[in-house]
């Protein structure tokens, strides 16, 4: 996943002496968070290998795709006769708070509060990418799954696509009905690998200055916007 986890981060200097009046959500070094967000993808594709070993289901992970007039990046696709799941990790501890409609979830350590990014809008913006690219497939079979690793408490009452990591796999096996053939599976495999960007750090570069530059652009809009209220 490509946001930064900024509030683990800041949680986890905090705890240690080293926040050292650094505001949460300003910069803190990339490396520590990338370090951070690549232990819980590498967890999440451990338990999604699992399934993969079996013929109906095919992996794949860090996968940049276009979208619209930049690109979006997925941390994994589990491709299956049962359905594609575009699966978002999060690697997050402490208490989380959220549900399906509000913007912002909020995660909980030791009294402090950090926001951040309703995961399921985010992965949104991820399956609409999918389902793009597969037009063949009916909506309703590619499906957004949200995975939270890391040791997360879950305390509010979650739609049933948000899991813990623990869960993940019997949330997957609730799906067993044969919704696309072994060869719709395999077309469908190859059309994202014929879409995806090569996975390279200049994929990652170019993917941030894509996002940065809609970042500036919806503030300027949202400044212009209050300046006529």
């Amino acid at each position: 996943m490509t946001d930064w986890l900024l509030p683990t981060v800041a949680a986890f200097a905090a705890t240690f002496g080293g926040l050292a009046g650094i505001a949460v959500g300003a910069s803190l070094p990339s490396t520590r968070a990338r370090i951070l967000q690549n232990e819980g993808e590498a967890e999440v594709r451990r338990t999604l290998a699992v399934l993969a070993c079996r013929p109906e289901y095919h992996l794949m992970n860090n996968i940049t795709i276009p979208y619209l007039d930049g690109t979006t990046q997925i941390d994994h696709i589990l491709v299956s006769t049962y359905g594609i799941f575009v699966v978002e990790t999060k690697h997050y501890t402490g208490w989380v708070f959220g549900d399906a409609r509000s913007p912002e979830w909020t995660q909980v350590i030791y009294e402090r509060k950090f926001r951040f990014q309703n995961p399921l809008h985010q992965n949104a913006k991820h399956v609409r990418a999918v389902r793009r690219l597969l037009p063949f497939v009916p909506e309703e079979e590619v499906r957004s799954v949200v995975v939270f690793s890391g040791g997360a408490e879950l305390k509010t009452r979650m739609p049933s696509n948000v899991v813990l990591l623990e869960h993940l796999e019997a949330y997957l096996g609730t799906y067993s009905t044969e919704v696309l053939s072994l060869e719709q599976v395999w077309l469908c495999i190859g059309r994202i690998e014929h879409a995806r960007r090569a996975i390279t750090r200049q994929t990652d570069v170019e993917h941030q200055a894509y996002l940065e530059g809609r970042r500036s652009t919806r503030g300027r809009g949202r400044a212009e916007w209050k300046g006529l209220e």
